[in-house]
Formats: structure tokens, sequence, C-alpha cells
């Protein structure tokens, strides 16, 4: 009898992590990522494992996003040994990730304990270091999509691509328990049909159980046309208005598609003269290792690109500047008009944006755009719901600046995706959804029941459940 526990991710969208125990592979994890938001010193510190570390076999990683990998490092200090499963652009996205999130950590450790100091409290001693994070690429092994693997004598693993960021894997595990197999498969993060820079997400119809997420189960995404449309008539406005953009980002993916819509804009000459930066260190890597793997992708128009644009994003839109250091990012604030800036993070929990918006939040001629999804609890969130004023770096801003929403630059599949994805699986015993808000849940959980006749568990945070 196999058991999976779900510790992360159950009626909620960050922090995904799903324990497997089993006597034909002993205890693996299904991703290991850190809950998003607030204090970096606070959130990794709350976040603890409910399993003992050294007792696992294995880790399992759909992807490099934080909010599934993040807690790596400290699962290693905490004394995990066994092998990390992943592909090869996981890897190497893996690497950028986690240690632009241990340079955040310090910082926020190094300025906690420096008011524990004058507090004459005892510091905090940091939950993972350095040579965590180079311990963990010892433990990867990588592996290729479409390739099975044994991780145990009764254990296979296949991945298949999820289209939603590089390296990005649907799992599926078979495994032989008293001579039956029973198969698992775990979508991870699921992308979209279509995406500009992504292969469309693999269509699997085989399996025992299957965890999907559910991040946009209650909507659509418009159609691509439609939104570049009207961010090339939101640009437009704003440029009128002299004002200034700026787009909150998440750096692997987005960012870079961002960066392709751009540049056909720019092709077409519909993207005036905006001074367009990517300010963000982690997104401008990024980019780089994107790069390399433009060749592959499989979209009509990266196909189109000539092979000059094929071997670099950067070079198809050539008004683009990247900000590598502080003095470049705040010597955006003294650009008056027409400057267009793509920063992290994503759901403005923290990075280069929140500065952004303390110098152009409170300036009616300036537009915000988000083009990702936010997290409840999450500054983002709340000047998408529309909030008049907000608090940062200890000081209260007037939110003047126009906020817009563009749905469709999404990584993740719409509602109709994720229902066309788990109803091939015609003869799977149990369906349960994962990595989304308890209302986008139970909207696609409802819809599944009434139009597809199928029904799907909602496990809640820790709920054991046997197959």
């Amino acid at each position: 009898m196999a058991t999976l526990t779900f510790l992360g991710a159950a009626r909620e969208v960050t922090g995904s992590c799903h324990l497997l125990e089993s006597p034909a592979l002993g205890q693996v994890i299904l991703d290991c990522g850190m809950h998003q938001g607030g204090d970096a010193t606070e959130r990794i510190k709350q976040d603890n494992f409910q399993f003992d570390p050294a007792a696992l076999n294995a880790v399992i990683l759909s992807h490099a996003h934080l909010d599934h990998s993040g807690l790596l490092p400290k699962l290693v200090n905490r004394g995990f040994t066994g092998l990390i499963y992943c592909t090869t652009a996981t890897r190497d996205l893996l690497r950028i990730m986690l240690y632009d999130a241990l340079g955040l950590y310090e910082k926020d450790l190094e300025r906690d304990n420096m008011k524990r100091k004058r507090r004459g409290e005892e510091p905090e001693q940091a939950e993972y270091t350095e040579q965590d994070v180079e311990q963990v690429f010892r433990q990867c092994l990588t592996q290729r999509y479409r390739k099975p693997v044994a991780i145990s004598e009764n254990t296979t693993l296949t991945f298949h691509d999820a289209g939603h960021i590089l390296g990005s894997a649907i799992v599926e595990l078979d495994l032989v328990e008293d001579s039956t197999t029973k198969k698992l498969v775990f979508s991870g993060d699921l992308g979209k049909r279509n995406s500009i820079l992504m292969n469309d997400p693999e269509e699997l119809s085989a399996a025992d159980v299957v965890l999907m997420e559910s991040t946009y189960g209650n909507r659509e995404h418009r159609n691509e046309g439609d939104t570049l449309q009207e961010l090339q008539q939101i640009l437009s406005d704003t440029w009128q208005r002299h004002g200034n953009v700026f787009i909150p980002s998440f750096a692997v993916g987005r960012a870079q598609e961002l960066i392709f819509y751009l540049g056909e804009l720019h092709q077409q000459g519909l993207l005036d003269d905006w001074k367009i930066f990517l300010d963000s260190p982690m997104a401008i890597e990024v980019t780089k290792v994107y790069d390399n793997w433009l060749q592959i992708l499989d979209h009509d128009d990266v196909k189109k690109l000539t092979q000059t644009h094929r071997s670099s994003l950067e070079g198809f839109l050539p008004s683009l500047n990247l900000c590598v250091t502080p003095e470049e990012s705040m010597a955006i604030n003294k650009i008056e008009s027409g400057a267009l800036v793509i920063a992290g993070s994503g759901m403005c929990t923290g990075g280069r944006i929140r500065h952004h918006f303390k110098h152009r939040i409170w300036h009616s001629n300036n537009t915000i755009i988000f083009v990702g999804f936010q997290a409840n609890g999450t500054l983002g969130r709340i000047l998408v719901n529309g909030v008049k004023k907000i608090r940062m770096f200890g000081e209260e801003f007037a939110v003047k600046a126009d906020i817009q929403t563009l749905g469709g630059f999404s990584a993740h599949a719409g509602q109709k995706g994720l229902i066309d994805w788990i109803s091939r699986f015609k003869s799977a015993q149990h369906r349960i959804l994962v990595h989304g808000e308890e209302d986008a849940m139970q909207a696609l959980a409802e819809k599944l029941a009434q139009e597809h006749d199928i029904h799907c568990r909602m496990p809640f945070q820790g709920e054991r459940f046997k197959f």
C-alpha cells in the first residue's frame, strides 16, 4: 500500500511538497518548495519539514521555481543525502534561483540580526548556507524527457515536458508492489498550449492516481493576439501621458516571454521609442540560459526568427538595457518618462520592483502592468484588488498609477487546458487537485463533475491518502 501526504500546495499555490511512501521505493518527496511572501528569514524558519529529511531516499523535482524547489538547501542542511531527480534545464536554472534566494535570505538575516543586537538579543543562526546550496547541485541527477530510469529496484521514473518553463516536467512513476504495478502521474505546473517560448505540455492517458495543479481552475486566459494588442494599447496610452511603465515579473519564463513580445512589437514598428530595462540580475542570467535552448522550441513564431535572433532574445529587442548593478537600477529613477521596466519579484514581495514603486506609484502618469498570478497576501494581489494606499519601507504611499492586468501572458494552463489534460486519464481511479487556491480548485472540481463526470479529491494540508 502506497501513501501520499500533502505537505504543501494543498488548497494554496505555494510551497509544493508531497510525501510519497511505498514499499517499492521507501520515502520520496515530489517537490520541495518554499512558501512565498513576507520576510525571508521568518518564512524559511517557519517552513519546517513534517518528516525526517535523513530518511528520504530521493526528491523528484518538477521544475526550478522556488515554490517547488526553494527548500532544497534547508533539506540538505537537515540531513538529506539522497538524489534529486530533475531535467538538465531545471538544474541549469536551479543554480541561478537558489543562489539568488540565498543572497536575499542572507541580507534579510543580517538586517534582522542587527535589530536583535540593538535589543540585546542573541542572533538567529542561518537555516542553511552556501555550502548547502552547493551540495544540492552535487546531489542532482539529471534525466531526459521520455526516458524511463529505475530509481529503485521496483520503481521507474519518467519525465515528460510540462511546457511551463524551461525544464519543467510532468512526473510519471511506476511502482511495483506485490507484483502489481501502480502508476502515479504528477503534473507539476502545466503550461498552456501555444505558449511562445515553450513546447506544448505532453498528454498522457494512463495512470491509477493523477495529481494535477489547479492554479487557474476558475478562469481562462485571453488569447495571445488579443493580449499583445491590449499591451500595445496600454503602452501607447502611457506614452501619450508621458509616463513610465513597470511590469513586475518572475525572472524565469515570464521575463523572457515579455522580451519576445516586446521584440515583436518593435519589429512591427508598434513600440514607440520606449527605453526598455530588464532590471533583474537573476532574469538576465536566466535569459542567457533560455538563449541556449531557443533552437529546440517548436512555436511557429520562434521558428520564423532569423538564425541571429534564434541565438539571442536580447538581439530581438535592440532597445533592451540590462541592469545588473544597484547603481544601474537607481539611474532609472532619473528618467522622467518613456521608461519601461521589467523587474522582480513577480508578486512584488521583494526585489527591485518595490523600489521603483517607491519612486513612481504615487504618480498618475505611470502604469503598472501585472502579467502573472498574484497570490493571496502579496503586495501584487493587494494592488490588483484596487487598494488606494500601501505601506513599504516603513512609509505610506498613495496608489495613483494606473493598474492593469494582462492574463494572456500566464505560464499556466487555464481552466479548459486543465480539463482537457486530466480528461485523458479515462481509467484513473483517483484524481487529486493540488496547487490552487480553494475557490479556483472548487470551481474546477465542480465543472469536472457536472460536465465530464470526473470526480476529484481536494486534500487539506497534512491530509494522507492511501492507494
